[in-house]
């Protein structure tokens, strides 16, 4: 894609008025343009594609319309929403601006109209995004997957912000099974991601807080400069998150912000002090816990029931239906990708 180029996410449920608006679009202005059939489509579509503009229907089963703009508002308040309705009345008008429609058009709907909307609210929606400080964030584990059990959900938003994500895992997991087959894991979700990732040797059980681990640290840290860290939080039973989260306090020592995420293996001095709302990304959340699937017939809390579970767990403290808690160590950032976004757009 070309920087004169604009993507565009079309919802509609009726395939012949999707095509219509596709073609048009893409014959007639700058555009690539990805269709959803579905509100719930359109979510998933939303966090891989990151479109400048949405269009969408109102009327669509399962959710409406109004129901998707709310939720797209959650994750991603950045981008204009161009509404096609068939509908004029004032109730549907304050419907669809109170869940922050930017533009009407009506069925059947005019080429021209289209085209001219599309294109204006896109330059919008493509200055939004790029105003927004972009962030780089370090995520530190012991073993394959404790990153992603731990942050996986909070780092696809931070993917979906734009920001950039590294992953740092210190061990292959021998213990847990076959390293090579880890290392594979590892790899697919770090792709499926879009995360840079950095896979160390230390011996799975044996990593220590001293001065290897340290420096190992301290390498990724010098050569990606991360804003943001998150790391194994010290209240934990496995002496490699507790050994990790030693070191890596040390490590990031000039890193403004730094947070501590959950385990499996956590104790109940475990205490969060932010919950991260990851409503909107706990698909990719399963989708990257899906990559090892060597450890899911042996590790019960990587069933897509128990990580839903535990995030709605995590939401009775606030932040959303389903959350991510953290132990902020330090914090300069917002942790939060889709309130910095409201932030920067203010």
């Amino acid at each position: 894609m070309t920087d004169n180029t604009y993507r565009v996410l079309v919802v509609d449920d009726d395939p012949d008025v999707a095509l219509y608006v596709s073609t048009v679009l893409e014959r007639r202005g700058p555009f690539v343009v990805r269709t959803a059939g579905d509100a719930f489509a359109a979510l998933a579509a939303v966090e891989a594609f990151v479109p400048h503009v949405v269009v969408t229907d109102i009327e669509m089963p399962g959710m409406t319309g109004l129901e998707f703009m709310g939720k797209l508002n959650e994750i991603r308040p950045d981008v204009p929403v161009v509404v096609v309705t068939a509908h004029v009345s004032v109730e549907y008008a304050v419907g669809a601006l109170r869940a922050r429609a930017d533009e009407f058009l009506t069925k059947p709907i005019n080429s021209t109209a289209l085209v001219e909307t599309v294109l204006r609210l896109a330059r919008t929606g493509r200055a939004m995004t790029d105003s927004v400080p972009h962030q780089t964030v370090l995520a530190i584990g012991a073993h394959p997957d404790d990153v992603e059990i731990g942050v996986g959900g909070i780092l696809s938003s931070h993917r979906a912000a734009g920001d950039s994500v590294v992953i740092l895992t210190l061990s292959r997991g021998a213990q847990g099974g076959s390293a090579d087959n880890r290392q594979a894991e590892s790899l697919r979700a770090a792709e499926l991601l879009g995360a840079r990732l950095f896979l160390e040797d230390f011996t799975d059980t044996e990593i220590t807080s001293a001065g290897p681990t340290v420096k190992a640290i301290e390498r990724v840290v010098n050569e990606v400069n991360p804003t943001t860290v998150y790391t194994h939080t010290s209240h934990d039973r496995h002496q490699d998150h507790r050994a990790v989260h030693e070191a890596s306090i040390v490590a990031t020592r000039t890193i403004d912000t730094v947070a501590c995420y959950q385990s499996p293996s956590a104790t109940v001095d475990f205490r969060p002090t932010r919950f991260v709302s990851i409503d909107g990304f706990s698909d990719s959340k399963l989708d990257l816990l899906a990559c090892f699937a060597s450890q899911a017939e042996i590790r019960a809390y990587l069933e897509p029931d128990f990580v839903l579970a535990t995030a709605r767990y995590w939401s009775r403290y606030g932040g959303g239906r389903l959350v991510e808690p953290l132990e902020v160590i330090r914090e300069t950032s917002d942790l939060s990708t889709p309130a910095r976004r409201r932030v920067a757009n203010a």
